[in-house]
Order: C-alpha cells, then structure tokens, then sequence
C-alpha cells in the first residue's frame, strides 16, 4: 500500500504543475507561435498544429524525467 501512496502524491503534484502550466502559458512568450507550428486559416475553417512547440515541450519533459528516475 505504501507504492500507491507514493503513485497518487506523485500523481497529484503533476496534475498541479500541469494546472499552473495552463494557468500561465499565455504569459511564455512564444510558446505556440514558433516557426514550424502549423496554422492554416480558411473563410470558415482554422486548422492549428502546434509541431515545433511539441517537440520542444516533449525534450524538456524527457530531460526533467530523466534528471529525477536518477
């Protein structure tokens, strides 16, 4: 029992980061506006892919779990 105790505070700290992370990302400039971000407007349709802000989010996720499974 003591591992899922360990598995849900793990589990909560993340859902809070993720919540300030949506709190805050309209303040971190560029993020979503990079070149490679794919937005295509039409007269009535919007189609946005955000690439190059995937990639980079999904290094920095790799490296900060990296540095804490050490």
């Amino acid at each position: 029992m003591p591992a899922l105790g360990k598995m849900l505070v793990i589990v909560g700290i993340l859902l809070v980061l993720v919540g300030l992370g949506f709190m805050f990302a309209d303040k971190i400039p560029y993020i979503g506006r990079l070149p490679g971000d794919i937005y295509v407007k039409r007269e009535k349709f919007s189609f946005y892919f955000p690439l190059t802000t995937s990639i980079i989010i999904s290094i920095i996720l790799t490296i900060i779990f990296t540095l804490f499974r050490k």
